[in-house]
């Protein structure tokens, strides 16, 4: 497209110089731009196109970086790196990688903190400003925290509302309200958000107020001018204010958008999105998720306290908006309350109910405590479904490569790790229908399994079965905890599970070809040793070889390999990922620097039998 402001890199320098009532011209120059890098390359544009005018208004009052802007949850911050001197990453689609979805101070002197996880922002501000006030008593520098997409609603949100009112010194607080989360708002708190809409901010109900806090409102949030004038009113301000402003989600999608059901608004879709010439195939996460729903639903008639929990992301994990239509009192979501949900689960539990809480396994990180405590010290019978876990091209926020090491060592927590459609829905089931366990998490298969599924013709993918047969008595203990031969031999063994198998298989084809057959084992399961077979294995192998799909230090195969050179004769090592935040690495990339990939894994063999 033709850009007339956006031709050249802009700064929050450049931005002050450009007169007020050229302005509205200068965020309609935006949000095309937004809209057409959202049908190139994706990303979260719907919140983004909310925060265009917010974002140019912001750098016209304030000045970044000795104003801090904090952005939470920072993928509202596209227009903000625009602004900031990467205005290319978004208008030159050879640039469209070059930068990250999220804040990043590897990028800018702009961004504060890398945020990909929601809810901390105005926390992050109250220490910011703290510590501004200790180092200089005058110092005019101010520390504002924008909070929006259903952000609210998170734990730590409530505590740095709640200790923010403590501070006697500059801090703002701009609540964005989109009238959307991830998903619908979910929480007592949005009650009160629309009543404050409804009375223009003067509502007597207002919980801002009720925290101790000034509050302040917008109605127009997508007018340029009226954020100019007041965020010029608030501009060093004396003590903690909140800025409430209504935006609309979205705002500019074009007709292309619409067509495809991305409409600006309380519209899930727009949420992300997909590059338009992306893949329509259903990727594994939705599948397994989709799968795992159906499988569940047709249970419902019968089983009045089955209930879905997901701490909002439905739909990123094929919690679809029509299963949640029709599932009624069966699927709860909580909203962004990860901790609640865990903690809801294990009520529900206790009370002689089947929950399933479904969320990403970076997001299960925030539920730690809960998972410790509330379900595990007191071993309720819940099961975690984990999405996205293993590594992964993801951004650094976002990796589910830590799951394992936090989940696996965990007491009456069993972790188990499908390597097959026909594996997950067994565990599924037999995690759901029997009481005798402990807490269960389950691994939901990556993409890898499925395509190995798909190339064997053991999925019934894309179709989802609507008829699930249970292979179990399900009031017998648990069927997964001893580790299964693929394949048998003798020399070597292969031992991996989930997403490693696919690789395992194919590395075992490779040593094959030079006359040696390994045996194949999937554990199935990553929390407990099968010393049996483990005893077997050094009976009649010399080396052992456990290739891990997530961080090696703190692992499963470490405590394999630990066992067996404290136990027995065996040779024994181990391959995983390094202990190391990565961010858009590709996949095949992670793989070949971890030693990972099949070709790898084969040679490493071969070696160490020369």
């Amino acid at each position: 497209m033709a850009t007339t402001y956006l031709k050249n890199t802009l700064t929050p320098a450049i931005i002050k110089t450009i007169p007020e009532q050229e302005l509205p011209a200068l965020c309609e120059e935006i949000r095309s731009t937004l809209v057409t890098y959202g049908q190139q390359h994706g990303g979260h544009i719907g919140s983004n196109l909310g925060v265009v005018e917010l974002s140019v208004a912001l750098h016209y009052v304030f000045s970044s970086p000795q104003d801090q802007i904090i952005f939470d949850v920072s993928h509202q911050s596209y227009v903000h790196k625009m602004l900031t001197g990467r205005t290319q990453a978004y208008t030159d689609e050879t640039k469209y990688n070059s930068i990250t979805g999220f804040t990043n101070p590897e990028e800018s002197e702009h961004d504060a903190f890398t945020l990909g996880h929601t809810g901390t922002s105005i926390a992050i501000a109250c220490g910011m400003a703290q510590q501004r006030d200790s180092a200089n008593k005058h110092s005019q520098r101010n520390i504002i925290a924008v909070i929006g997409d259903g952000a609210l609603s998170s734990a730590v949100a409530f505590e740095g509302l709640n200790n923010a009112a403590l501070l006697k010194s500059n801090l703002i607080i701009i609540l964005n309200d989109n009238e959307m989360s991830i998903s619908q708002n979910v929480g007592g708190i949005y009650d009160n958000l629309a009543q404050l809409r409804a009375t223009r901010g003067k509502s007597e109900h207002n919980i801002f107020k009720d925290f101790g806090l000034d509050y302040q409102y917008v109605e127009q949030g997508n007018n340029v001018h009226e954020l100019i004038a007041q965020l010029k009113k608030i501009k060093n301000v004396d003590h903690p204010i909140v800025l409430h402003i209504h935006t609309k989600k979205g705002l500019g999608l074009d007709e292309i958008d619409q067509q495809k059901g991305i409409i600006p608004g309380q519209c899930e879709a727009n949420h992300w999105q997909n590059p338009l010439h992306a893949s329509k195939a259903l990727p594994a996460r939705k599948y397994y998720g989709q799968l795992a729903m159906s499988m569940l639903e047709q249970r419902f008639p019968d089983e009045p306290t089955l209930t879905i929990i997901s701490p909002a992301t439905p739909r990123s994990n094929g919690i679809t908006e029509d299963f949640r239509s029709r599932a009624g009192l069966h699927y709860v979501d909580t909203g962004i309350t990860e901790e609640y949900a865990a903690a809801y689960a294990a009520g529900i539990a206790k009370a002689g109910g089947t929950p399933v809480l479904a969320t990403s396994a970076t997001f299960f990180q925030r539920a730690y405590d809960q998972i410790h405590q509330e379900l595990c010290l007191n071993n309720q019978p819940a099961t975690l479904l984990i999405f996205a876990a293993g590594i992964s091209n993801a951004d650094n926020s976002h990796s589910g490569a830590f799951d394992i090491a936090m989940l696996a060592n965990i007491p009456n927590l069993l972790y188990l790790t499908p390597s097959s459609e026909q594996d997950y829905l067994q565990m599924l089931q037999w995690s759901t229908t029997s009481k005798n366990h402990e807490t269960v998490a389950i691994r939901v298969p990556s993409q890898a399994v499925l395509q190995a599924d798909v190339e064997r013709n053991t999925t019934s993918y894309p179709e989802i079965k609507r008829n699930f047969e249970n292979p179990f008595n399900t009031n017998t203990s648990c069927p997964f905890l001893q580790y299964r031969f693929e394949q048998k031999s003798d020399t070597v063994a292969l031992l991996g599970f989930s997403n490693t198998m696919p690789i395992i298989r194919k590395a075992a084809t490779i040593l094959e070809e030079h006359d040696i057959t390994p045996s194949i084992i999937d554990t199935l399961q990553c929390s407990y040793l099968d010393e049996q077979s483990l005893n077997d294995l050094s009976r009649n192998h010399s080396i052992t070889l456990t290739v891990e799909d997530g961080q090696q230090s703190g692992g499963y195969g470490n405590r394999i390999s630990a066992w067996l050179t404290c136990n027995t004769n065996i040779k024994a090592f181990n391959l995983g990922a390094d202990k190391e935040f990565t961010d858009q690495i590709p996949m095949q990339t992670l793989l070949q620097r971890y030693q990972m990939t099949p070709e790898q894994i084969a040679q490493n063999i071969l070696q160490h039998l020369a």
